[in-house]
């Protein structure tokens, strides 16, 4: 009798740690799945286009608060590159009419540039939106993580665990989704994350941009267009980064090892934020920004 009672309750605790196998299994990567096949739809995007309201908060400031600091600073270098310029004649004996229609010029550059600091900034990103735009069809693939077509007949491969096989795996299948809604929200940060950057460093364009007609102060502008380059791009690092891990996830191997299985695809999904992690700052470094 206990034998039969026994029976019944391992019966019961196997189909109860099957049931949640599989529930676990199908809801693992979800999250991940998400977020990946979202990627190429938010990098893609100006920042005008992301979220208007931000842009145009981010505009209005940069309008009402930013420009006229940009034009102090303006107003004060070329002082100075008059004041060096006449100081460099001799003390005025030796003036020549042409630096004064250079000087002219170089203030008509200076405030052409400030005042279209936005179509500048809009320029660099429409041209990565572009490159994003173009390289969407070939580098993204199939990113979505679908486990019960990598691990075939998975009813028959519970069927033939014990209770504490079962149970082990009921337990790695929890914690390694636990881990992937982890990784998703590791992704969004990464990308939320570019684009705040990207509000923030177009918010105060016109002050760098102010010093591009300076000799000496020009590095300063030089290197904000070189990071807007940089943001602008880190939107393709990262379709590529997807890309690759749209083929690593694909060529699992179907050895009909489940917990071989999500763990492999737990670390790929690890190793795709590592990677997206590090895009910010090897666009960065390729286009020499700092």
């Amino acid at each position: 009798m206990f034998d039969n009672i026994f029976a019944a309750i391992e019966k019961w605790m196997r189909e109860l740690l099957s049931g949640m196998v599989e529930s676990n299994l199908s809801t693992m990567f979800t999250a991940v799945n998400q977020q990946t096949s979202e990627i190429a739809a938010q990098v893609g995007q100006t920042p005008q286009g992301w979220n208007s309201s931000i842009f145009s908060m981010i505009r209005n400031i940069s309008d009402s608060v930013v420009i006229p600091i940009a034009g102090i600073i303006i107003t004060l270098i070329l002082c100075y590159e008059l004041i060096s310029m006449l100081t460099e004649r001799n003390n005025l004996h030796d003036v020549d009419t042409w630096m004064f229609f250079k000087w002219i010029f170089k203030t008509f550059c200076a405030v052409l540039i400030v005042t279209n600091t936005w179509n500048i900034v809009m320029g660099i990103f429409d041209v990565g939106q572009s490159v994003v735009n173009s390289s969407a069809g070939v580098i993204i693939g199939n990113t979505s993580i679908d486990i019960s077509s990598v691990i075939t007949d998975m009813e028959a491969q519970l069927e033939a665990l014990g209770t504490g096989e079962l149970f082990g795996l009921w337990f790695q299948s929890l914690f390694v989704g636990l881990t992937m809604n982890a990784l998703s929200i590791c992704i969004m940060l990464v990308i939320y994350g570019r684009m705040i950057e990207v509000y923030l460093t177009t918010s105060v364009g016109p002050i760098p941009l102010a010093t591009m007609t300076n000799r000496d102060w020009s590095h300063t502008g030089q290197n904000y267009l070189k990071s807007l380059f940089a943001l602008a791009f880190q939107a393709f690092l990262i379709m590529v980064c997807v890309g690759i891990y749209s083929v690593l996830v694909q060529s699992i191997a179907t050895d009909g090892n489940i917990s071989g299985a999500i763990w492999a695809c737990m670390g790929y999904t690890v190793l795709l934020c590592f990677a997206l992690f590090k895009t910010g700052s090897l666009s960065k470094s390729l286009f020499g920004a700092h």
